[in-house]
């Protein structure tokens, strides 16, 4: 079955789906996403994904395109559609159709494109990967999620070529703010969880919301504020997460190892607790399609 795509009410086969080469996404990166991972068929995190979707679009002064209740229908049957077990969906919203001109159209209607695809996630048990540090190059409003994603691309390719999974941006007083397309995190020598706070510095990750969730119902101590370069690679543990990754463990940092290669207790606990939110989630919507 060929896949489909969702473009302004119009479910059509992804080779044929297209926007208006007018679209303010294509000429300004001017609108928003969203990548909501699917796990068993179940959209997971879904509301966490939507309340930021209505942020975004509310601090660019986007209307919603459609009522919320008619959005969650419609990325439930692009799952369905596209037959994904596990996977992910990718919502994006512009500004819509105009004549190139920077400021506001006054008559735009605003683009959205759903598309949805498999993807394999690694299991439980997973291989700790390798992050390379790059200045952060981007805007000062990095708690939008915004499309415009070159400095994040730039990000990506440096630690493609350097052989490692991921790129944490560090700022201009040498502390650590995200990953390229993750949130960053590290485990102090005396087991504190510490990842920087959600401001305007970076993104409000809705798995990190769901990981501070479990660190506090698995007991562990933690602190949102920001950390060095230098005091990642004195740590007992780090990882990042995202909505692909869940709890992706790091093992080097540069140049520097800060474990054997193997996920830490921390990392272990946590990715776990993520494994079984979700299989809870499966299992609650099996046994409610059978009642």
């Amino acid at each position: 079955m060929s896949r489909i795509a969702y473009v302004n009410g119009q479910y059509l086969p992804h080779a044929d789906a297209s926007v208006h080469v007018e679209d303010r996404g294509f000429q300004f990166a001017d609108g928003v996403y969203e990548v909501v991972a699917v796990y068993k068929g179940q959209l997971i995190d879904e509301k966490g994904h939507l309340d930021r979707l209505e942020r975004s679009l509310h601090a660019l002064r986007i209307a919603m395109p459609l009522a919320r209740a008619a959005l969650s229908q419609i990325l439930r049957r692009m799952v369905r559609l596209n037959l994904v077990r596990e996977g992910l969906v990718y919502l994006q919203v512009t500004r819509g159709v105009s004549p190139r001109d920077f400021p506001f159209p006054y008559a735009a209607m605003p683009t959205i494109v759903i598309t949805a695809r498999n993807k394999a996630f690694p299991g439980r048990d997973v291989k700790a990967a390798t992050v390379i540090t790059t200045p952060d190059q981007r805007w000062a409003r990095r708690d939008i999620k915004s499309v415009a994603l070159l400095p994040a691309t730039l990000a990506k390719q440096k630690a493609r070529e350097a052989g490692a999974f991921e790129a944490w941006q560090v700022d201009a007083n040498g502390y650590v703010t995200e990953g390229a397309s993750s949130n960053a995190w590290i485990v102090t020598k005396d087991n504190v969880i510490v990842t920087r706070e959600a401001d305007h510095n970076i993104l409000r990750g809705i798995t990190r919301m769901a990981i501070l969730e479990f660190a506090r119902e698995n007991g562990f101590k933690y602190e949102e504020r920001a950390f060095t370069v230098a005091e990642a690679q004195n740590a007992r543990e780090a990882f990042v997460s995202s909505a692909s990754t869940f709890v992706m463990p790091i093992w080097k940092i540069d140049d520097v190892a800060i474990s054997n290669g193997e996920m830490g207790p921390v990392a272990n606990t946590l990715r776990n607790a993520y494994f079984d939110a979700m299989d809870q989630l499966a299992d609650d919507a099996k046994n409610r399609s059978k009642s």
